[in-house]
């Protein structure tokens, strides 16, 4: 009788448990590299000046060596530092959450799970790869990093990553996201960064586009050419210095593929295995975080089923839906070399939506990659449809998203209705990469019916496609 009372409590409590945990014992001890299981390779990176690929030494003056090595490295798995593994320790592993007030308010069939990273120092994704970088900086010697963030979420993870190891950082934010999100600034400064509005007097790629447009709103790839730049005039001066990405580049992606590798045993834990995976898309590092552990055993025929992958994205800066893939520059000063990719153009200028960090004109080139090989689906909604979602999402599960994390919310509620006007009981995943609470002022501004729709203008992605670099035979 015994041990039917707990058989039956046990079942009792997977009908109705809400958050699945790992210890700390069972947190990944290395990164997944899908590069490893590529059915066919990326595209090579190519110097804009010999059309031919870059290698190692080409990378040197803007980063460590290790990181580097695990830009190009074919290995599957690639270990975690202990260094890094302590610092990670503060919030990781993170709680895969069962969304069932939300499945209920929905009256949906389908299971709906969220993978939630807002429990970290910073409240997002962005220290998974954050404190390697600084890690690995640090080891090599460099005393000062630069970098550029959109909606700070970047920014603030690179500035507690430095006090983590005691380096200088210095953050270039785009400007229509410093304004609108003061408490950002605030927060990097506090970690002892310090962090300038983009465009910015202080580099001449901002004050030649500050003369040409007193009143630019800013863009990630502006902020990019600030923060190389700025990174290059340090070295010269006698500071080791160099630049970090928060996203797009290799192994960006593979440090942030520690979601996915937790999700994976969470979800064991749950007895349930993903038949939709769904994240929002700018450069696209929580997303590859979150679905390329996934995709790597379908690559290796380890999946339990088949399953859909759903990236979203903006409809203001929709790159994966409506980009060319394309040979194109990773800023817009075109100081980086040139990575294939489904892009907007480097010049173009993103209206300024409250996404700030989904405001980037090309995709990661291994996302892309996997768009052209039929691995991924991508749709774009606009910014008002995403704050309804994260609002109905808030008042179901009790945390307010981000603006970005609300488009992966959006396309996991649209899934969900599918399946309820399907009839399919479905299980769906998606990355909850950050909350919203540094965000008020934009959810202000919905509550009072002020949010408005940018509309895309295809003329000015024209002009900045057309600028985009001539790269034969490809």
């Amino acid at each position: 009788a015994y041990v039917c009372c707990l058989s039956e409590r046990s079942a009792h409590n997977m009908s109705t448990q809400v958050k699945y945990f790992l210890a700390e014992a069972d947190m990944p001890e290395s990164w997944y590299n899908i590069q490893a299981d590529l059915p066919k390779p990326l595209p090579p990176v190519l110097h804009p000046g010999t059309m031919k690929p870059v290698g190692p030494e080409d990378l040197a003056p803007l980063f460590p060596p290790d990181l580097v090595m695990q830009e190009v490295s074919q290995e599957r798995y690639i270990p975690i530092p202990e260094e890094v593994q302590q610092v990670y320790k503060q919030w990781r592993p993170s709680p895969l959450y069962r969304a069932r007030a939300l499945e209920k308010a929905l009256g949906t069939p389908a299971r709906i799970y969220y993978k939630y990273e807002g429990v970290s120092p910073t409240g997002s994704h962005k220290p998974n790869t954050a404190v390697p970088q600084a890690y690995y900086n640090k080891k090599a010697g460099t005393k000062k990093l630069t970098t550029e963030t959109g909606a700070g979420q970047w920014g603030c993870s690179l500035a507690y990553a430095g006090a983590c190891f005691d380096l200088d950082v210095e953050v270039f934010q785009v400007k229509v996201s410093y304004e609108a999100k003061p408490y950002r600034s605030i927060y990097m400064q506090s970690f002892g960064a310090s962090c300038y509005p983009s465009p910015s007097e202080r580099t001449e790629v901002g004050k030649k586009i500050l003369e040409k447009d007193p009143k630019c709103p800013g863009s990630l790839g502006i902020a990019i050419s600030e923060a190389i730049e700025s990174c290059m005039k340090s070295t010269a001066s006698g500071v080791p210095t160099k630049y970090a990405l928060g996203s797009v580049l290799n192994h960006v992606l593979m440090h942030q593929t520690i979601i996915g590798q937790e999700a994976i045993k969470q979800l064991e834990m749950a007895g349930d295995y993903p038949d939709v995976l769904v994240g929002c898309t700018g450069g696209g590092s929580n997303f590859a975080g979150m679905c390329f552990p996934f995709i790597g055993q379908k690559f290796r025929k380890e999946a339990k089923k088949n399953f859909r992958v759903v990236a979203v994205e903006p409809k203001a800066c929709p790159s994966l839906t409506k980009g060319t893939y394309a040979y194109d520059f990773g800023d817009t000063g075109k100081m980086t070399p040139l990575v294939k990719s489904h892009t907007l153009g480097h010049p173009f200028v993103p209206p300024p939506d409250h996404a700030g960090g989904l405001r980037y004109h090309a995709m990661a080139p291994l996302i892309s990659h996997l768009k052209e090989l039929g691995e991924l689906e991508a749709i774009a909604y606009g910014q008002t449809e995403c704050f309804a979602a994260g609002v109905l999402f808030a008042k179901a599960e009790g945390i307010l998203p981000a603006p970005e994390a609300n488009h992966a919310v959006k396309g996991a509620i649209e899934e969900a209705l599918r399946c309820k006007a399907e009839g399919k009981e479905e299980v769906i995943l998606f990355n909850l990469c950050g909350h919203g609470n540094f965000d008020m002022a934009a959810y202000d501004k919905y509550n009072q019916g002020l949010i408005v729709d940018s509309e895309f203008n295809e003329q000015e992605v024209a002009m900045a496609l057309s600028c985009i670099p001539k790269v034969p035979d490809q």
